[in-house]
Parts: structure tokens; sequence; C-alpha cells
């Protein structure tokens, strides 16, 4: 099969399926769930993620599929996606929901059957067909997973070349074949990816990099933080953008914040082993692919790291001040170690967070632990992010969780800080064009009296005309 008939098929299946209706297409969107929730699929398609991209771990995988795909279904359960969807009689407007047409999704080997699924279910709520571009790693993956799809669409009468992927070996050609000639790019993974799609001619929607900070402040519960972040940084080894990677706690908890994080499994390392690690980590200027998303002890194994538990971690720390280019643990690690700094108070605990995220993962989101209410909102308004993460585990939280309002999703836009389009949870709206009815309504027209009144008097510049 060759890259021209892949498009051509999805071509023709797509014209069959914008005739659907609401109804049809929900059953679509519920068959395509099943074939990923169905746990032996599920299992199966975890077992071949970790055996061919050698990321992160089976039981973590089977719980990311199931419970990123159960949140997606939640969030579409009564969206509507067909015909008009929303009607405001006051402004005399009238929104109907369209097709975007033929998506093409790049997708990361991180996650290469949560993140195609997500996408494709969402492509699908909005009545488009989509082509799948794996990355090498997870080509075999994706292809089960194009495999499962493709009969869950049969067994539901829709066409099963709605959800296609590139022939393999899938190369760089055949993606940028892809990406000229389909109707949206969504792109998750490398920045090289998503810039290639920017770049592509095509519309397209790309998320930025991770590099997410915590920070612990004085009021929060010490214990009970340092159990979610362990929790967040371990879980599949850390293959997700949400995970944390810098760790700021106020001085008044470090010592109790440590010997927390401690109590849950992270390992703090000595001078010499954070030596070792950092010469290991990072190999010609570049993260060494034989740490990603590998477990803490792994790592440990690997690097020959001698400090006391290093190797039945859970995650390992390193304490770090600097930040920024000549910092590199400061950045996104990709992996279960955190960089862990003090901070004299919340306000310092901000700055260091605005430099880390300007050296990596501005855009993307922060968290913090506290009792406060009006310190998050004071992140929210001050710090280049899209999300502020609160009391949660994050690489849940971030991308939706059950008690969160946030979308599921496992790509987040970075807005225009991350160099993205979107601030948002890529969700099922990136996937839809919209138009608008506008019916005359009685007409509404200030006068220059309504509107500058005020700044008339306040400037004494009223006109001759309006005294």
């Amino acid at each position: 099969m060759t890259t021209e008939s892949v498009l051509a098929r999805a071509r023709a299946a797509q014209k069959l399926y914008s005739a659907y209706d609401q109804r049809q297409v929900d059953e679509v969107v519920t068959a395509l769930g099943w074939s990923i929730v169905n746990p032996d699929n599920n299992r199966l398609l975890a077992e071949m993620a970790v055996a061919d991209t050698g990321m992160g771990n089976v039981e973590d995988k089977i719980v990311k599929n199931r419970r990123k795909t159960i949140g997606l279904l939640r969030d579409l359960r009564h969206a509507r996606t067909v015909g008009i969807v929303a009607e405001y009689p006051d402004r005399g407007i009238v929104e109907i929901a369209r097709p975007v047409g033929l998506v093409g999704a790049i997708v990361p080997s991180t996650n290469p059957a949560a993140t195609p699924a997500n996408k494709t279910i969402n492509a699908i709520k909005g009545r488009n067909a989509i082509i799948l571009a794996p990355s090498p790693k997870g080509d075999r993956t994706c292809a089960k997973l194009v495999e499962l799809m493709q009969t869950e669409l049969h067994r539901v009468g829709a066409p099963p070349d709605l959800v296609q992927k590139l022939p393999s070996p899938v190369n760089r050609e055949a993606t940028r074949q892809l990406m000229s000639s389909v109707d949206l790019i969504v792109a998750t993974g490398s920045q090289n990816n998503v810039r290639a799609a920017y770049s592509s001619g095509t519309p397209a929607i790309g998320v930025g990099a991770g590099n997410v900070v915590s920070i612990i402040d004085e009021t929060a519960g010490v214990d009970e933080a340092a159990g979610k972040i362990v929790i967040s940084k371990s879980f599949d080894n850390a293959t997700s953008c949400s995970s944390e990677n810098n760790l700021i706690v106020v001085d008044a908890v470090y010592d109790a914040a440590l010997t927390a994080l401690k109590g849950h499994g992270a390992v703090l390392l000595d001078a010499d082993d954070k030596a070792i690690l950092e010469a290991f980590m990072w190999q010609d200027g570049r993260l060494n692919p034989d740490i990603i998303a590998r477990s803490a002890g792994e790592i440990a194994t690997l690097c020959s790291l001698k400090t006391d538990g290093a190797g039945d971690a859970r995650i390992l720390m390193v304490e770090q001040v600097e930040f920024g280019a000549g910092a590199r643990f400061s950045g996104e690690k990709l992996s279960p170690v955190l960089s862990v700094y003090r901070a004299d108070d919340f306000d310092q605990a901000c700055t260091v967070a605005e430099g880390i995220m300007d050296y990596q993962g501005k855009g993307h989101s922060i968290s913090i632990h506290t009792n406060t209410r009006d310190r998050p909102v004071a992140m929210g308004l001050n710090l280049p992010v899209c999300r502020v993460i609160v009391n949660q585990i994050h690489c849940y939280a971030t991308g939706g969780n059950f008690d969160n309002g946030l979308p599921f999703s496992l790509s987040m836009g970075c807005g225009s800080w991350g160099g993205n389009s979107i601030s948002d949870n890529m969700n099922y709206r990136n996937y839809l064009n919209t138009t608008r009815v506008a019916y005359r309504i009685e007409p509404c027209e200030p006068s220059e009296q309504d509107l500058f009144s005020d700044y008339w008097d306040r400037y004494q510049c009223r006109p001759a005309c309006q005294t």
C-alpha cells in the first residue's frame, strides 16, 4: 500500500461518514473507545509499547490507556458535533459544526497507544477521517491499534478506512507527504515534529515542550504533597510531559519535605552520584536515549550509583541551585529524576520557577501544594503558564482527571509562550469547523456620548458639539 492510496481511501471514507447523524457518530466513538479499553486489547497494546520502545512499564500504560480513554469518552458523551450545536437568539447567531475533513496526526513513541487513540477519537467525533504517522519505535503498536479500531468500525458498519496509518516503515518523506495532503495536522512529540507541522503549509495545531515545576509552600500538607509528587514522577517512568522535573520547596518546610519524599520512596543522591548521573544523562549535548522513561532502579544500575537505596528508588532526586542553559538538571529529563530547589519564601519560589521556565517549558504548566486560595491565582496572573495545578497528582491532572474540569488529553497547548496556537488541552473542538448563521436583530449602535463621555471628562477634551 502506498501513501497515495491511504490518502485516497481516507477521503472516500470521510465523504461517506460526513453524512452520519449525531447518534451514529456517537456509536462510532463508543466503538473506538472500546477498541482500546477492552482489557485484552489494552494489555496487548501496553506490552507491545514497552517491548518496542523500551519506555515506561506495562501496568502503568494499561492504567493510562484506560483512564485517558474513559475520561475522553466522558468529555464527549454529551458534546454536539453534528448540525446545529448552539443558538444565541439575542445575538441572532446559530452555530453549525462541520468536519475539517482529513486529519494527519503525528504521534510520539512515549505513548504509542494512548496518544493516537485520543487524537483518533476526537477527530472521529467531528466526522473526520484520520491518518496516523507514528514514530519508528511506536510503529508496530500503532499498527495494532489501527487494526483493533478498524475491527470495531466494521462491527458498527462504519467505513474502516476512517482510521489508518502511514504504510510501514514510516519515514520522513511519507510524513511530509501526509502533512502536505491533509486538511489539518495535529502534532505531538518532539519540537522538530511540531515545527515541521507548522511549516508544512497546512493548518496545524502543535503543542509545546514540558518541563513542569512544582512548588511546596509553608502551608502545605507536606506528606500528602510528597506522596502525590512521587506518584506523578514515577508513573510510567515519567514518559509524560506533565511529570514534575523541578521541585521548589519553601525553606520553612524544606527539611520536612525531603524527609517525606524519602518516606515515599525517593532517594536523594550525594554530590558524587549527582555528577556521575549528569555525565551519563547528557552526552554530546543531548539527553541520552538510554535513560529516557527507564525506571529509577534501571538508571541507578546503568550509572553504577552508590548512594544507599538508589537501586530500589521510585525516583532519584538531586539538589539544585542554578537554573538555565548552564544547569542541565533544570531542564526536562523524561525520566524519574527530580531536581529539588530551596526557596526563602513563596515569592522567591515563583522567581525560580519563572527562571526555569524561561529555559525550558514556558507555557506548559506549574503546580503548587498549598492551603491558600490566593497563591494559585497569583501564579496564574503572573507566570507564563497555561495551567496551574493545585494540590493534585500533576501528571494525571494536567491532561484532565475525574476530579478536575480540564479536558482529557495527552497534548497540552502552551499558548504563545510555548510557540503554540492554542493554550487549551487539545480536544474535540480543535477538530471542527464552525459555520455561523447570522440573522438580523434590533440595531444596537451606541452614541459617541455613551462611549466617550467619561474619557472626555477625565481628560477635559469634550468637543464643542457635545457641550
